[in-house]
């Protein structure tokens, strides 16, 4: 039912086969051909798709795909370019220009950063039209947690960004003696302004971490269209 690269899909093997994934794809199945959801099919293991298992840098958590119209295209924070910025992404950017001096573009698609070893990973893969959570508890965490577990396994240090108690839920295990976590609120208005988000500097320490290790820094800007 939905594309996913060799690559991955391999190390993924058991997971699929699981009961557990059975019984996943046979809700989804029934949801996507009675309801809107979002991604599309087609879109729905995208972060996996645009960075090998190998090439992961870093990984940004997110909760679950956005559940309006058109936005969700299978990465964490992203939308399709002419597609208007979600508040949290505005928050994102926000934090950007204050830490790096980036300006704020007119889009959202982040496919840049994962073309670059960003894995935009959401916790949750689905979502019914304007229903948050609406497909929490139906088996995708099995599946985003033996991916965590996955990059969790490597000897190759990792940075992980956990945003939000979701993010900090699924990186709970994390080997913090041999890869780098940096946490944050989640960069949605509702907890932003409470704090913990605006001034972290995620993006500059990533960088740093990643020329501490010898690896290539991201570069963070998505250009206007």
């Amino acid at each position: 039912m939905f594309l996913i690269k060799d690559n991955w899909y391999k190390l993924l093997k058991n997971e699929f086969e699981s009961d557990t994934y059975k019984n996943l794809e046979k809700f989804l199945t029934q949801e996507y051909n009675t309801k809107t959801i979002y991604p599309k099919a087609e879109n729905v293991f995208n972060a996996l798709n645009l960075v090998k298992y190998t090439d992961v840098k870093v990984v940004i958590i997110g909760q679950d795909p956005y559940h309006n119209p058109n936005q969700a295209h299978g990465l964490s924070f992203s939308v399709e370019k002419d597609i208007n910025l979600p508040p949290s992404l505005i928050n994102i950017f926000k934090e950007l220009q204050s830490d790096l001096g980036c300006y704020m573009p007119n889009n959202g698609n982040l496919t840049k950063w994962a073309k670059q070893g960003v894995l935009l990973l959401n916790s949750v893969l689905t979502v019914q039209a304007g229903l948050a959570n609406s497909h929490k508890g139906k088996g995708w965490e099995k599946i985003t947690s033996a991916i965590i577990k996955l990059l969790n396994d490597r000897d190759d240090p990792i940075i992980f960004l956990l945003w939000g108690n979701s993010a900090k839920q699924l990186g709970r295990n994390i080997d913090r003696n041999k890869h780098y976590v940096l946490e944050a609120a989640h960069p949605s208005p509702l907890s932003a302004n409470q704090g913990g988000w605006f001034g972290t500097k995620h993006f500059s320490k990533t960088n740093d971490l990643l020329i501490k290790l010898g690896k290539t820094p991201i570069d963070w800007q998505i250009e206007n269209v």
